[in-house]
């Protein structure tokens, strides 16, 4: 386990499909606090500036598949704790639902769902010194989030008014229904390289490069055995894995080695899964 050291893979952009873009945008912007980067007619991208962290394409008459692989949550990380408590305070403020609020020792985090279903968390991390390992796997918490000392970290910062999610705000880990742990875990760590930082019974584990708490998630809490939903369904189109220079050439043979099959576009390498979920893969630094 490689500690603290800089990660060879990151998550990029994610791509989901909704079935109304117009609705989506205004939440996503309204709620959110993501920019418009672009519109290309079916097609938006969003962000904070700089790269694009979510692509929403709409397709009319699409709708929510239950008990398949896909999507469990999409994670966006922000630089600190004082941002998320500005997050925070702006739910509040537009009355925004929330699904949930966790500590997990490792990181503090909010959940929500989008008008369409998809899962979101927006979290911030506790520095990497205050991280637990044991035994090689790192101790991670579901523990009810302290709102009160998260408002308190605001007491001694000027008053601002919202002005969306800030700069530095990254896809931090995807979070995936898949359908076979083992064969997950195979696939991730084995062939894609990366490390698996901890379980969570036998329904769920965690991977990262560097050290990280996670870049993935994985689980089968839609059922073992969970089929892929339609290409017409809402849910994930695909998300990006971002792969350092000198990791991608290895990847790439160890994916032909193991005769899985990837497709080359201007994009990016484009692959799926053991449970049918969308990848692209992509040069970063």
């Amino acid at each position: 386990m490689n500690q603290n050291q800089f990660p060879t893979m990151t998550i990029g952009t994610v791509a989901l499909t909704v079935a109304n873009l117009d609705d989506s945008l205004a939440y996503y912007q309204e709620h959110i606090g993501l920019r418009l980067h672009r519109r290309e007619d079916d097609v938006a991208y969003l962000g904070v500036g700089g790269a694009d962290l979510l692509r929403l394409e709409e397709k009319r008459g699409a709708r929510k598949a239950f008990g398949t692989t896909g999507l469990y949550h999409y994670a966006l990380l922000l630089p600190s704790r004082t941002d998320l408590a500005f997050t925070l305070r702006h739910f509040a403020e537009k009355q925004t639902m929330l699904s949930g609020m966790s500590d997990h020792a490792v990181s503090e985090a909010i959940y929500l769902s989008d008008p369409d279903g998809h899962g979101i968390e927006i979290y911030r991390d506790r520095p990497h010194e205050e991280w637990v390992w044991e035994d090689g796997r790192l101790k991670m918490t579901v523990d009810p989030l302290d709102v009160a000392s998260l408002f308190d970290s605001l007491l001694h910062v000027p008053q601002q008014t919202w002005q969306g999610l800030p700069a530095g705000t990254v896809m931090g880990h995807m979070h995936l229904h898949v359908a076979s742990i083992p064969e997950a875990e195979q696939f991730y760590r084995d062939i894609l390289g990366f490390d698996l930082v901890a379980r969570y019974g036998a329904g769920a584990s965690f991977l990262s490069t560097g050290g990280y708490h996670h870049h993935l998630g994985v689980n089968t809490w839609n059922g073992v055995g969970a089929p892929p939903p339609s290409p017409d369904d809402l849910g994930l189109q695909w998300y990006e894995i971002r792969v350092t220079a000198v990791h991608l050439p290895h990847l790439l043979q160890r994916l032909d080695n193991a005769a899985i099959p990837v497709t080359q576009s201007a994009q990016g390498w484009h692959l799926t899964d053991p449970s049918g979920n969308g990848i692209v893969l992509v040069q970063g630094n």
